[in-house]
């Protein structure tokens, strides 16, 4: 049986067992590779000219990566207006998808959902929003000048984290909002949580309103039976995925898929080349094209083993005092329609631990780097790279913490959540507006021209436009005496703050 080593994902494709799928191919990296092996004269850019210039780089990143660094020409294509090897490989993601458009990003996915807001509301036009949105649809209401009509998740207080908005409060910010362009949905949530997406479809479309998913930690749900549904299908018109999170193509990379009908494709293409660059990384759309055929050919088979893998690690998890790691009987709760097995979050209340404290600890003692950690819980993110190996340590790690740390410190008291902030301007119109500089802890009252959030995750405390209160200068005063990392924010150290004048 003949062998092919896929290069970007260390994988060893059988041809014969694939030869009658056309995801077997992937044709933009096809001619990557071919191009690199026609030894080509190089006198165009990257100056490195196949890494000979860099030999320093080329020791710590490896020849082979270099020598895929190209530039845009006819035989590779271009993504800014594709007619040949990426223009056949964006139809295949969109094939894998189940959508009718795709669209390679290398800007990430924060280009991608500005890219989605700019394509569907043009300035002055209602967008339904969730207020748990990440920063980067924020950027994407100041760059189109839509009017936000946010919706607040559901705040989970046992737990300490917002899960999904409620199908009928977007009903409500629906009905009393006829003439919103959009409603914006996030599937599923950094922590796993899923709304009841096809609802929220069904009830949109009636009312002529486009739905607009942020998919970023959804790249590996189509490819699987046991998971939430995706955007495409549940009948989204627009979704951005990062297939670098969880479906194991490059970091920064990212791409969108669409349906024909309400969102016009050629839009979507204008918008994402304002965002993008005109310099796109063939490494990085190489291997988008190389996670697609992975995930396409071999996605139910990966995801039985992550599922049997996060599964095992509940389980041990929850025998040990102190942790809670919360899996499906949480589906039912408000905001949670379905949850994604794959966010494994462990909830540190009963360690008398914040999740920044343990963060902190298995990343300095246990050499385990998880994705987040917040004021209840830590977040690992469990995908196509993880092994038994891996995820053995992360619970060898916690059942040590457990018995060396449990019963000497308290249960950890829950801070208020900040509430619901009254928006006075539209992020665009706080953004632009003339302000003041005052003092952090002087400000409540005052209309925020700056965003407050800790990243990850990203989302922010207060919004341009919203009004400051007390319980947003406690809340991120706590997240700075905790060492999160404070971002967006002009005087990140919290001492003052632009707002309005």
């Amino acid at each position: 049986m003949e062998k092919q080593f896929d290069i970007l994902t260390n994988n060893i494709i059988y041809i014969n067992e694939v030869s009658e799928n056309k995801h077997d191919r992937a044709p933009l990296l096809d001619a990557m590779m071919k191009y690199r092996d026609s030894k080509s004269v190089p006198f165009d850019v990257p100056g490195h000219k196949f890494g000979r210039g860099a030999a320093d780089l080329a020791g710590i990143y490896g020849e082979e990566i270099l020598a895929l660094d190209f530039n845009s020409m006819k035989c590779l294509d271009i993504l800014s207006n594709p007619v040949s090897v990426i223009k056949e490989a964006e139809a295949l993601l969109a094939d894998a998808y189940g959508g009718d458009h795709g669209f390679f990003v290398v800007n990430g996915t924060s280009a991608a959902v500005r890219s989605m807001i700019m394509a569907v509301c043009k300035p002055g036009e209602k967008i339904i929003v969730p207020r748990n949105a990440h920063k980067s649809a924020i950027s994407g209401l100041i760059m189109s000048g839509a009017m936000p009509v946010y919706v607040q998740p559901e705040y989970d207080k046992s737990l300490g984290l917002f899960h999904g908005m409620d199908t009928d409060f977007v009903k409500k910010a629906i009905d009393e909002n006829p003439d919103a362009k959009a409603v914006f949905v996030i599937n599923p949530t950094y922590y796993g949580a899923v709304s009841d997406l096809r609802e929220i479809v069904d009830y949109a479309h009636d009312r002529n309103m486009a739905v607009i998913v942020d998919e970023a930690h959804g790249a590996h749900l189509k490819f699987h039976g046991d998971l939430p549904p995706s955007a495409m299908e549940a009948g989204a018109d627009i979704a951005s995925i990062s297939t670098h999170k969880t479906g194991g193509s490059m970091s920064q990379s990212s791409v969108i898929v669409s349906r024909e009908g309400m969102v016009s494709a050629s839009r979507i293409r204008s918008c994402l080349n304002m965002n993008g660059t005109t310099s796109s990384s063939y490494i990085l759309m190489g291997s988008i094209d190389s996670a697609r055929r992975n995930l396409a050919l071999r996605g139910e088979e990966i995801f039985d083993r992550i599922l049997e893998l996060c599964r095992w690690a509940r389980d041990e998890i929850n025998k040990l005092d102190g942790f809670y790691a919360f899996g499906k009987e949480i589906k039912g709760l408000p905001g949670v329609y379905d949850f994604d097995e794959t966010k494994l979050v462990v909830n540190t209340c009963g360690i008398g631990m914040t999740g920044f404290e343990l963060y902190d600890l298995l990343r300095d003692e246990y050499n385990i780097q998880l994705e987040l950690g917040d004021t209840y819980n830590v977040l690992a993110i469990i995908s196509l790279g993880d092994s038994w190996h891996q995820l053995s340590r992360l619970v060898e790690a916690l059942k040590d913490i457990s018995s060396r740390k449990y019963g000497i410190k308290k249960v950890v008291n829950h801070l208020k959540d900040v509430g619901e902030l009254e928006c006075r301007m539209t992020p665009r119109d706080a953004y632009y507006s003339n302000t003041e500089t005052v003092a952090f802890r002087e400000s409540a009252g005052r209309i925020s021209c700056e965003s407050i959030m800790a990243y990850p995750p990203g989302i922010p405390i207060v919004i341009p436009g919203e009004v400051i209160t007390e319980n947003v200068i406690e809340y991120a005063l706590f997240l700075k005496e905790n060492n999160a990392l404070i971002t967006d924010i002009e005087d990140n150290g919290l001492e003052s703050i632009k707002v309005a004048l």
